[in-house]
């Protein structure tokens, strides 16, 4: 409404707080349909306050608050991730191809031993990041970078082990896609977070402030 104090603000909880109204997508494309659902936020009479007095305070309450956001990202990636390697791994060994369990060949099995192990070490990443006490720390990005490849691995499992029900439109696969690719539209592309990363780290010259 322009009467709030000038600059990125931190809005309150009390009365009458803003106002979130669902949003509901247009036509047929449901995105991730109701496991994330979407709204518009409106603030209107709601008390806030400053992030800061100097730009430097902004930027490192942003800092912080992105941090954060990484960390909580990865370990939602990482469990959807965990989710869909399990239904894969259920429906392979309950099919047979042809004669034997889907899950004796050779091929799937290495396939989810190299997708588990992939998983595993996102969630390890996501651990030590949520872990970290402070500003001077930043594993963050980089735990979200291998939550989402491990998201998206187990995603591409989910639809291709199955044949050709994996790419229907009912098959329970496709909304842990959907969610990979949301996921990486929103929040990547990884090669940026895994850039930020080095970046925080020193590996590509001096670390940022």
């Amino acid at each position: 409404s322009g009467r709030g104090p000038p600059g990125p603000c931190r809005s309150g909880r009390g009365p009458p707080g803003p106002c979130r109204r669902p949003r509901r997508p247009a036509g047929r494309r449901r995105g991730d349909g109701p496991t994330r659902p979407q709204a518009s936020v409106q603030f209107r009479d709601t008390a806030a306050e400053l992030l800061g007095e100097e730009p430097a305070d902004v930027l490192a309450a942003l800092a912080a608050t992105g941090r954060r956001a990484a960390v909580l990202l990865a370990a939602e990636a990482v469990g959807t991730a965990r989710e869909a390697l399990d239904r894969t791994v259920a429906h392979i060994g309950g099919s047979e191809r042809p004669g034997r369990p889907a899950g004796s060949l050779p091929a799937a099995g290495h396939r989810l031993a190299d997708l588990c192990v992939q998983v595993e070490a996102a969630r390890s990443l996501t651990y030590a990041a949520a872990r970290e006490p402070g500003p001077g720390h930043d594993g963050g990005p980089l735990a979200l970078a291998h939550a989402l490849e491990a998201l998206r691995a187990a995603a591409d499992e989910c639809v291709r082990l199955p044949g050709g029900l994996g790419v229907t439109g009912e098959h329970e696969a496709q909304p842990f896609f959907r969610r990979a690719a949301s996921d990486e539209l929103l929040f990547g592309p990884v090669r940026r977070l895994r850039a930020r990363a080095a970046e925080r780290t020193g590996l590509l010259g001096e670390a940022a402030a």
